[in-house]
């Protein structure tokens, strides 16, 4: 089961002395709208297969639900850690990018309180790729700084503006909601629908506890 044990990961790593030597990488080329259509459809269709089989899923089952051949698969992903990785920091992004999408349709309280509950969904369906994520395999080593840097200034924009408007109370820091929000909606062995939900509920009503408006202005880039 996937935790999004993810930040006890990385500040691991960063605790490692001398710093990380950065492989050199090719420049990205930008791909047609239809071509990425076509690779959306793709990762789209690999983390389905990989929530329902795992991820040492045939790569032909996941060809066949994205309607192309084996050989596309492969020409865009060679190795399946590859596979993995793009799945995995697509929906990382999706989840980053939710964040000023809910603040401009809604209050501060309730744009956070929304980003929350995607957070959820993003977490769950992270559990598919629990086995690969947690194997130890170097290509993953990447990921836990990736999901920090994509969501975690994510959360704190939502989070200053709330305390900002009264909505939530000041101090609370992005990485302990990251931290606490898995452990309090993992999935019960009752399979209750609707804990996750409830506890998410329970927690935000925490976050509100002692809300004040504020007249000092966000600061989205303080971490």
């Amino acid at each position: 089961m996937f935790r999004l044990s993810t930040i006890d990961i990385v500040n691991k790593k960063t605790q490692k002395k001398g710093p990380s030597p950065q492989p050199r990488r090719p420049p990205v080329r930008r791909l047609r709208a239809d071509a990425q259509r076509n690779l959306d459809v793709l990762l789209q269709s690999a983390m389905a297969v990989f929530a329902t089989s795992g991820v040492d899923a045939p790569v032909r089952q996941i060809a066949e639900k994205a309607g192309v051949g084996v050989g596309t698969v492969y020409r865009h992903f060679p190795q399946r850690s590859d596979l993995i990785v793009a799945v995995f920091r697509r929906e990382v992004d999706a989840c980053a990018d939710a964040a000023p999408v809910l603040a401009a349709e809604h209050p501060p309280g309730e744009a956070l309180a929304r980003w929350l509950q995607r957070y959820v969904d993003f977490i769950s369906a992270k559990r598919g790729l629990a086995t690969a994520l947690h194997s130890g395999d170097p290509a993953y080593d990447t990921l836990p700084a990736y999901f920090l840097k994509r969501l975690r200034p994510a959360l704190q924009t939502l989070l200053d503006t709330a305390v900002v408007a009264g909505d939530v109370r000041a101090g609370v820091k992005p990485d302990d909601l990251l931290h606490a929000v898995p452990s309090l909606c993992a999935p019960a062995r009752d399979a209750d629908p609707g804990r996750s939900q409830r506890m998410l509920a329970l927690l935000v009503d925490g976050l509100r506890y002692g809300a004040k408006p504020s007249r000092r202005a966000p600061n989205p880039s303080r971490s």
